[in-house]
Formats: C-alpha cells, structure tokens, sequence
C-alpha cells in the first residue's frame, strides 16, 4: 500500500516535526530517513533554518573559457578562496564607491616579484588607489625597475656562499646582480643632493620628488612606466612609510647627514598628514577604506590614523568604514599582522556598526594581489584621480581647525617640577 505523503515541516498528525540534530535520538531520525527514502519524500528540513539559508554550493564546470572575474565568482565557494571572493566583491561593490578614499599598505617583498608593475601600478592609474603606507624596503626595490635595472627568476635552493661568491643577492627565488644595490644607492644619494631636498619634510614629499626623478628616468631610457613611485607622482598619490630609517633610502639619508645634508624625514608630518587624509574623508561626506597587503608596521600606520584623530587629537570619529586584509599571520601570536578587524574594533580604528564589512583573506599576497587586481579591473571603472598629495595642505587646515575646536588645552599642573600622580 502506498504510504501517505506529509507536508514539509508536519508529521502524519499534522504536528511540527522537530529538525534532525547530532544531538537528537539517534534510532528514530534513521528510521524517519529511511521512511523519507522509502516515501519518495523530498527533504527540506533545511529550508526552515536561518543557518541554511546561503548560496548552496554549485559551482560552474571549469572548462577553459571563464575570465579571472568569472572563476572567482563561480567556483571560488569556501575556505579562503571563499574569502577571496568576499575579499573581492568587497573590494569592487563597497570600496570602490566614488566618495570611498582607499589607503594601501604593503608589506613583504612585493616589488621585487613584480607586483608593483603588474598590480599596484594599474591600481593607482585606475583611481582604485588614494593613498599609500609602504615600508621602505619595498620602495627601494621599486626604484630598480624605474632606472632600468633587472630582476630575474632562480632557484632558492641555490647555494647562497656560491650566490655571494658570484656578486649575486636572493629575495628568496628572485636574484639580481649586487650592483644593483650600488647602483640604486648612487641613484637617492645624487638626487638626495640636489637642493630641493635640503629639508625637512614629511616621506610623502620625499618620495613625490624621487618619483619625479624616476619618471624622468625612466623618460629618458624609453622603458615606459615601470615604477611605482613613478606612478604616484603622476597620480597625485601620497606615499608614506612608516619607518624612514628602516631601508635602503633611509640608510643613505643617513650617510649624506654625515656630509651636513639637511634631508630630513619628518615622522610627526606623516602621522598628522594621513589622520588628516582619513579625517578629511570623512567629514566631507565621504568614507574611508583600507586595503593592507601583509601587515606590519604600514598596517598599523594607516590603521593608527583612528585613534590619533580620535584618542589623541579629541575629535569625534568612529573608525575606518571598510577593511579588507590579505595577510599569512595567525591572530593568537599577538603580533598586529595576524589581528583582525574585531580586535581592531577595542582600539577605534575600526567602525563597529562596519564591522560586516570587514574580510581577512589568509593567503600570500603575491597570489591574492594579481588575482584582486583583476577582479577590480573587470568589474569597476576607472575612477577620478582624488589627487590627495596636491591637498595635503587643504587637509591638513581642517585637522588643525578641528582640533582646537575640539578644545585641546591642557589641564595646568599645580607643581610641574613634581612627579604625574600615579594612575588608578
């Protein structure tokens, strides 16, 4: 005899039947599915569950014809493809909006693979890029490509005695020859010299008017653009590090103060430079985002803009809007290239009520950039050029403005010679 075919969510006495759980009686739910096998039954216990309720997975067939944008959409469905996925349509729907500013910071030795060339470059020509905080390093290995100097491909399992023996250095798999260093070295240091630079200055000029020797350059080698910093100073884009001292650059501004060059970067003009990029963001109407590739000291810099508009400077604000990490690190070792968006939250670099909008991508950058790139490229069009390094000033009179309104005076000690009462 036939069996009697129930409702979805009834049991044959028109009463809710109770979910199937890892928790629930073990005999029973095999016996109702094997009656469901048994019945023809379809089974839709899942569509009552608000866990149950994202996209199923039913990815596309790979055969050759999809597009970068297309794979990432269609088959990249969990674990940190997934979020490479997030990763990208954040990027594409939210951060890329006409009234986001968007900072990128970058870590590890991108420049030498290729990437500032390949992804960073048509970043900042496409208006996707506002404003940068880069180490050092990553800028000085920029800056062989814009005087014409090579890189190559090798094998890290090469002898690195032999390797030094022959004048060769090892990013890893990528080799050049030593005196691409001396050479690159020749290059900040004649230009260093030049009477433009015989101040102080905060690392945004430094590295607008190296981009403008870079560009110039590069003009008359014929090798297109191939910098970075070369690329900034064409675009208007500021860019910061966050070290001076802790690179190639730095370490040759320090040589050249020894023969009494007034070449000074100044730390305290790059702190209250990039709070007034995200201060001014915001205040006209507009939002902040930031994208850091790696972590680091540059992701703490351009998060750290937060907390100096806020904790220090006293005025109101409520954390950067989009956030969006592609970092190897793991949160439990408690440095700040593993910490996530939550944590950041604690600090007021983050905006709480933003905080869905925030993915953390655990891949290597090399992979996740190109890929990111790509995907923005498909999907968005070029935006205006925001030119922010032309605005500095303009951004930095509304952070001073702001700031004594926020009536910063402080409280008078009765005896300046004592010591701070102790905190309770």
């Amino acid at each position: 005899m036939a069996r009697k075919k129930t409702g979805a969510g009834k049991n044959d006495g028109g009463a809710p039947r109770k979910r199937p759980s890892a928790a629930g009686p073990k005999a029973a739910q095999k016996r109702a599915a094997e009656e469901r096998e048994l019945g023809g039954r379809r089974h839709t216990s899942h569509e009552a569950s608000p866990f149950l309720r994202g996209e199923k997975i039913d990815p596309r067939r790979i055969d050759g014809s999809e597009t970068v944008a297309e794979l990432i959409d269609g088959t990249f469905l969990a674990y940190n493809a997934a979020r490479l996925r997030e990763a990208s349509q954040l990027l594409t729907r939210k951060m890329l909006e006409p009234d986001v500013t968007v900072g990128l910071t970058l870590t590890g030795a991108l420049t030498p693979a290729g990437l500032g060339m390949a992804a960073i470059i048509p970043l900042i020509e496409a208006g996707f890029v506002d404003w940068i905080v880069s180490t050092g390093a990553n800028l000085y290995h920029d800056a062989h490509f814009g005087l014409g100097l090579s890189m190559h491909r090798g094998n890290p399992q090469e002898s690195d005695v032999v390797l030094r023996e022959e004048g060769v250095v090892r990013i890893y798999d990528i080799f050049f020859d030593y005196d691409v260093l001396l050479s690159t070295d020749a290059f900040f240091r004649n230009v260093i010299r030049s009477p433009e630079f015989q101040r102080s200055m905060s690392s945004a000029e430094f590295h607008n008017l190296a981009g403008k020797y870079l560009q110039e350059r590069e003009r008359r080698l014929g090798i297109g653009q191939r910098s970075l910093l070369s690329a900034a100073y064409a675009s208007g884009v500021p860019v910061y590090t966050s070290s001076p001292g802790d690179s190639s650059i730095g370490m040759n501004i320090a040589a050249l103060a020894l023969e009494g060059s007034k070449c000074l970067i100044d730390p305290n003009q790059d702190v209250n430079e990039t709070a007034a990029i995200v201060l001014a963001a915001k205040r006209g109407g507009g939002r902040s985002a930031v994208l850091i590739c790696g972590g680091g000291s540059p992701k703490n810099f351009a998060l750290q803009t937060e907390p100096q508009i806020q904790e220090v400077l006293g005025i109101d604000e409520k954390g950067h809007d989009y956030f969006l990490q592609i970092t190897d690190a793991r949160p439990d070792t408690g440095g700040l290239s593993g910490a996530t968006p939550a944590e950041a939250v604690s600090w007021g670099k983050i905006d709480p009520d933003r905080l869905p909008d925030a993915v953390v991508c655990y891949l290597d950058s090399t992979v996740a950039l190109p890929l990111l790139t790509a995907y923005a490229l498909a999907n968005r069009n070029p935006r205006p050029l925001k030119r922010l390094y032309d605005r500095r000033q303009e951004m930095m009179d509304l952070l001073r403005r702001l700031y004594e309104e926020s009536g910063h005076a402080p409280v008078a000690a009765e005896e300046s010679e004592s010591m701070l009462p102790m905190h309770r």
